[in-house]
C-alpha cells in the first residue's frame, strides 16, 4: 500500500512535468524554481548583530567650572529690582504700604499726595491688592492697582511709572477677566441667608430678585426647602477678584414650581440683551408685582375705616409696610407725570406707562435725586423712598394702579403679557439654553415628578 501511494506520487510529478502540455510544462517549473528560491533566501538571511556585540570606548574630558567667587561678584555688581505685591490692610498709610513694598522712596511718596490722579491709592479700601517694581536701592519703578471709579461695581487701572527724575500716571479701563461661577442653594429661612452662606455677591441676590419677582413674591412666597441654581459671572484682575458681573442664568423651585430664566444678548436690545424663560418668553412684565423689594401688605384694596379720620371709605391702593428709607422701583417703564406734595398722600409721584394706565406712590419721606416732571424712568429704577408723610401712622408704601385714572386692585388685575423672541432667534436661543439646561443638571439634578412651571 505505501508502495502505491509512492508511486501515484511520482506520477503525478510526472504528468506535472512530461504530460502535460508544453506551456503548462513551462509554467509550473518556473512555479516550483520561485519556490525553492525563496526557501534559500529564507535560509540564507543574516542574523543581524546583536548590540552587545557592537564595540563600546570610553571617553573622558575635563570640563572648566565657571568661579563661584566671580559669579557672586558679578551679580553684586549688577542692578537689581523686584517686583512685590502687598494688600491693603485696615488702617493702612502710605508710608506703611511703601515700606511693605520694599519702597524708600520720599520722591514717590510725595508724588503720590500731590497729583490729583495718584492720590486715588490713598483711598484704597482694605482688602485690594497693589503691584510694584522696586530698584534694589530702595527707589520705586513703578506701581499698578484697580481702583474704584465712583460708581458701584466700576473700576479703573492705574498706574504709576517713574520717568528720568519724576513720575507720570495714567488711569484707564481695568481690563478683567471673566469667570462663571456656578451655585446651588436651599431656603432656610431667607434668601439672603443662603445668599450669604454661599458666599454669592448681594448684587446677584438682587439680581435673582428682580428676575424672578413677576412670578415670586419674595416677601410672603418663600418656603423652607425652596432652592434655586445660578450661574453669573465675577470679574477679576491678576488674580484678584474685583466685582461681581450679570447673572447668566437661574433656576428657582417655589412651592414645587420651576422657574428657569436666561440671559439672551441681543445688539439691537436698549440694554445689550434681556432675561428670558427657556420657552423664548420676555420675563420683564408690564409691572412689577411689587415697588418694594422686600416687605408685607398691612392694608389691601377694600373699604375700611381710616386709621386717621375714623371714616369709612374705599382704600383705593394697597399698603406696604417697610421700615423707613426703603427704595421705591417704578412698577414700570414710563413718564414722571408728578412729584411733590399731594394733601394726604404727602411726598408722592405719579407715573404714567401709555396705553391709559398710570401708577401712583404716596407716603415718601423723599425722593430720588431724578425724579422731576418729564422725565423717563425704566421698570426698577428708585424714584423715591419709604416715609410717613402726609396723612400716615407710621412708614409704609401707599400704591395705586390705575386704568383711565380710575384706581384698580394691583394684586388681581390681568397684566399685558410679555413678548416672545422672533423665530429667527430661536436657534441661537435654544442653543444658549441647552447649555444653561446642562449646568443646572450638574448642580441640582431635577427631582421625579418636579413641576416644572409654564411662565
Amino acid at each position: 500500500m505505501q508502495h502505491k501511494d509512492k508511486f501515484t506520487r511520482s506520477a503525478s510529478v510526472s504528468h506535472l512535468l512530461f504530460g502535460a502540455t508544453r506551456t503548462s510544462r513551462i509554467v509550473s517549473a518556473s512555479l516550483l524554481l520561485l519556490a525553492i528560491c525563496a526557501f534559500g533566501v529564507a535560509g540564507v538571511a543574516p542574523r543581524s548583530p546583536d548590540a552587545a556585540d557592537l564595540p563600546v570606548r570610553s571617553v573622558t574630558e575635563t570640563l572648566a567650572l565657571p568661579s563661584l567667587a566671580e559669579q557672586i561678584e558679578q551679580l553684586s555688581r549688577a542692578s537689581h529690582s523686584y517686583v512685590n505685591e502687598v494688600t491693603i490692610r485696615p488702617g493702612d498709610s502710605l508710608a506703611g504700604l511703601l515700606t511693605r513694598l520694599g519702597a524708600d522712596d520720599n520722591d514717590a511718596a510725595n508724588f503720590i499726595k500731590s497729583d490729583p490722579t495718584a492720590r486715588a491709592i490713598l483711598q484704597l479700601r482694605a482688602g485690594k491688592r497693589v503691584q510694584a517694581q522696586v530698584s534694589d536701592q530702595g527707589q520705586l519703578l513703578w506701581l499698578s492697582m484697580t481702583v474704584p471709579t465712583g460708581p458701584e461695581n466700576a473700576f479703573k487701572t492705574l498706574e504709576m511709572h517713574r520717568v528720568g527724575k519724576g513720575f507720570r500716571v495714567q488711569d484707564g479701563p481695568a481690563m478683567l477677566e471673566q469667570r462663571i461661577e456656578m451655585r446651588s442653594g436651599k431656603i432656610q429661612s431667607s434668601l439672603f441667608g443662603a445668599t450669604d452662606s454661599l458666599g454669592i455677591p448681594d448684587n446677584i441676590t438682587m439680581q435673582i430678585v428682580d428676575m424672578f419677582s413677576t412670578n415670586i413674591d419674595f416677601r410672603t412666597d418663600l418656603q423652607p426647602g425652596d432652592r434655586f441654581n445660578v450661574v453669573y459671572e465675577t470679574m477679576w484682575r491678576n488674580g484678584e477678584y474685583v466685582r461681581p458681573g450679570r447673572v447668566l442664568a437661574a433656576e428657582f423651585i417655589n412651592a414645587g414650581k420651576t422657574f428657569q430664566t436666561v440671559w439672551f444678548s441681543d445688539p439691537a436690545h436698549s440694554q445689550g440683551g434681556g432675561y428670558f424663560s427657556f420657552d423664548g418668553k420676555s420675563i420683564k412684565r408690564a409691572f412689577l408685582k411689587s415697588p418694594l423689594e422686600f416687605s408685607r401688605i398691612s392694608s389691601g384694596f377694600s373699604m375700611r375705616n381710616h386709621p386717621i379720620s375714623g371714616l369709612w371709605r374705599a382704600h383705593t391702593g394697597v399698603d406696604f409696610a417697610a421700615s423707613a428709607g426703603t427704595p421705591i422701583r417704578a412698577a414700570g417703564d414710563g413718564v414722571i407725570d408728578f412729584s411733590g406734595v399731594s394733601n394726604g398722600y404727602g411726598n408722592a409721584v405719579i407715573i404714567r406707562h401709555g396705553n391709559n394706565y398710570s401708577t401712583l406712590y404716596a407716603h415718601m419721606s423723599r425722593f430720588a435725586n431724578l425724579t422731576r416732571r418729564g422725565a423717563r424712568v425704566a421698570q426698577g429704577d428708585v424714584i423715591g423712598y419709604v416715609g410717613a408723610t402726609g396723612w400716615a401712622t407710621g412708614p409704609h408704601l401707599h400704591y395705586e394702579f390705575r386704568v383711565n385714572n380710575q384706581p384698580r386692585n394691583p394684586l388681581t388685575i390681568n397684566m399685558p403679557e410679555p413678548v416672545h423672541l422672533n423665530t429667527l432667534d430661536m436657534p441661537r436661543f435654544r442653543a444658549q439654553t441647552e447649555v444653561m439646561a446642562h449646568r443646572f443638571r450638574l448642580l441640582n439634578p431635577r427631582a421625579p415628578g418636579q413641576q416644572l412651571a409654564a411662565k
